[in-house]
C-alpha cells in the first residue's frame, strides 16, 4: 500500500471505524484512542496488507484493540461497575434511545459489536466475519442469537415503562 493509498483509507474509513468503536466503549476519548492505533498499526504494516484487504485489516486490528481496552477497563473498575447496575435496575427508562441503548449494553462484546456491524453500519456477513475473525455461519448464528436477547428484553413492559 502506498501513502496515498493509506490517505484514501483514512478518508474513507475513518468516520465508519470511530462511530463502530465508539457505539461499543460509550467514551469518546477511548474510541480516538483505540482508531488511532489501528491506523498507527495498518501504517507499520503497510507493506504487507494491500489497499482492496484494508478496510478489513482497520476493523479487525480496531476491535480487537477494543476488546483489550474493554477488559482492562473491567478489571479496574468492577466495583464501580456493580454499583452502577444497581442504580440502573432501580430507574424507569422513558426515552427509546435509553432503551436500546440498555439493551445493546446487556449482550456481550461480541454480540453487540455484530449488531453494530450488520444493523447500524450495515455491513455484509462475509464483511463482518473478516472484521471479528469468524465465519459467516457463525456471524449469522450470533447475530440471531443477540437479536432475540434485544426482542425478549425489548417487550417486557418494566423495561420500557
Amino acid at each position: 500500500m502506498t501513502e496515498k493509498e493509506y490517505n484514501k483509507c483514512v478518508d474513507l474509513y475513518a468516520d465508519n471505524l470511530f462511530r463502530f468503536i465508539v457505539k461499543n466503549l460509550e467514551h469518546t476519548e477511548d474510541a480516538r484512542d483505540v482508531v488511532q492505533n489501528a491506523f498507527e498499526i495498518l501504517w507499520k504494516h503497510c507493506s504487507d496488507v494491500p489497499f482492496e484487504k484494508a478496510k478489513s485489516y482497520l476493523f479487525t486490528v480496531a476491535y480487537h484493540n477494543m476488546i483489550d481496552h474493554v477488559r482492562k477497563v473491567k478489571r479496574i473498575t468492577l466495583v464501580d461497575q456493580f454499583k452502577e447496575e444497581e442504580k440502573i435496575s432501580e430507574q424507569r427508562i422513558h426515552n427509546a434511545k435509553n432503551v436500546l441503548e440498555q439493551a445493546l449494553n446487556r449482550l456481550s462484546e461480541v454480540q453487540r459489536s455484530l449488531v453494530l456491524l450488520k444493523d447500524y453500519e450495515g455491513y455484509s456477513y462475509e464483511e463482518i466475519s473478516n472484521i471479528m475473525g469468524l465465519n459467516p455461519s457463525q456471524v449469522k448464528v450470533y447475530l440471531h442469537r443477540a437479536r432475540i436477547h434485544l426482542k425478549n428484553y425489548l417487550v417486557k413492559m418494566e423495561n420500557v415503562i
